[in-house]
């Protein structure tokens, strides 16, 4: 809204100042500051409004050694998160934008689901909360939402340059796409604005894939029909990192930061791939209004760090599905507009891992215990955190080293810009 407003005061009036809110590394840091000081301001209060309605996480207590009595900590602290990332995206964010507009759905999509099986963990007291089926049901809806916009609406395209020779061998496909198109004689290239199914493939030097290409058998017209592979990818990303996340959700502090140093990196993405300058340089795609993306980001970021001032150990208060389920959806969602999906396994690697104990350690069991005639495990305890509990370890000597691999993986992500 702030964006809009000054924006509007900067085309009539001349009022010192009003200018800053057009740039987008001014809004950003606006954006973290604001959304850490709401998660730290409204934090408290919300911590004693959730301790007097005696709204607590029963499930926490796990009988591990060194761990202190979280029976009594209170839960549902991702509305804190939520609130601290909407609030300042309204007031910061060009709220035409339809990344902004499908971050901030998403936002309170995710965070809907999160809170229904919250509320029924606490309040009906079923430890299972919502039904697996109902949850997948509810991210594959987003998923398809999330789909459906990137590939259909209007406004997500990517920017190329193309030969006259490249642009005469996809004039049909990209009149299908409805680009726009300009040619430049001096160069003798077309500057070619279109919607594109292309992500970007770490470590090679021609590092972009189109999905459609995997329909290329089906014959020439087959980019007509990419959207039957690029919309369940997506929706089968939006799952498995949303439910990553959730998984990561078990010690504290440990979520919280390990989504603000993914986050941190996503932003540094976007910003670099709507800009011209940047993207040029970095020999990257260009997206254009992509920029905006960095806005959001800020606003995560500060939220998880503004909540992480309550949720380290011992920890006043745990986000719950509803702060894990969002953080997770949000930064698979960001991963699929910045086109740096298939740099997940890498950058959210903590959240692959987690998932993949708690998934080699259900079916090895299951395994021994049909050929064994008893059920046999792999770790201590799943999630792969819970295994380290089991061994002695404390619980903040964890986390400071699980925020010490993301902190390396994020590095490692960071730099797949220059590595092919």
């Amino acid at each position: 809204m702030l964006y809009h407003l000054f924006a509007l005061i900067d085309r009539y009036v001349d009022f010192p100042g009003s200018g800053l809110y057009q740039f987008i590394s001014f809004r950003t840091a606006m954006s973290v500051l604001f959304s850490l000081f709401i998660g730290l301001f409204i934090g408290k209060k919300f911590i004693l409004f959730l301790q007097s309605r005696q709204i607590k996480d029963e499930q926490r207590e796990l009988g591990l050694q060194n761990q202190f009595d979280k029976s009594h900590t209170p839960t549902m602290g991702g509305i804190i998160i939520i609130l601290s990332i909407l609030i300042p995206v309204l007031l910061f964010s060009d709220l035409t934008n339809v990344y902004i507009q499908l971050l901030t759905i998403s936002t309170i999509w995710l965070g809907a689901i999160g809170f229904f099986d919250d509320y029924i963990k606490v309040f009906k007291h079923k430890k299972e909360g919502l039904r697996a089926r109902t949850k997948i049901i509810g991210q594959l809806l987003l998923g398809i939402i999330v789909g459906t916009t990137i590939y259909f609406h209007n406004d997500v395209v990517i920017r190329e340059t193309m030969s006259e020779q490249e642009y005469q061998a996809k004039t049909h496909e990209l009149e299908f796409q409805h680009a726009k198109t300009t040619y430049l004689p001096e160069k003798r290239q077309y500057v070619v604005e279109h919607k594109s199914t292309k992500t970007t493939i770490p470590f090679f030097k021609n590092n972009e894939l189109d999905y459609s290409k995997i329909l290329k058998f089906t014959g020439k017209d087959y980019y007509k029909y990419a959207w039957l592979i690029f919309i369940p990818i997506i929706i089968f990303i939006i799952v498995a990192v949303s439910n990553g996340a959730n998984l990561t959700d078990g010690l504290d502090g440990l979520n919280a930061g390990v989504s603000a140093i993914i986050v941190l990196v996503l932003a540094i993405f976007a910003y670099v791939s709507g800009n011209t300058i940047f993207s040029n340089y970095l020999n990257i795609m260009y997206i254009p209004n992509l920029g905006e993306i960095a806005v959001f980001s800020g606003a995560m970021i500060g939220a998880s760090i503004g909540f992480l001032w309550y949720n380290a150990y011992p920890a006043q208060v745990f986000m719950g599905d509803t702060g894990s389920l969002t953080l997770g959806g949000l930064i698979a969602i960001m991963a699929v507009i910045v086109r740096k999906e298939l740099l997940i396994p890498l950058l959210c690697g903590i959240y692959l891992v987690e998932s993949l104990s708690v998934l080699i350690q259900r079916y090895w069991f299951k395994y021994t215990r049909i050929r064994y005639g008893q059920g046999r495990r792999i770790f201590l305890m799943a999630p792969l955190h819970h295994h380290y509990q089991k061994l002695g370890y404390v619980e903040p000597k964890i986390v400071a080293r699980f925020w010490i691999v993301g902190i390396s993986l994020a590095i490692l992500t960071f730099i797949t810009l220059k590595i092919r």
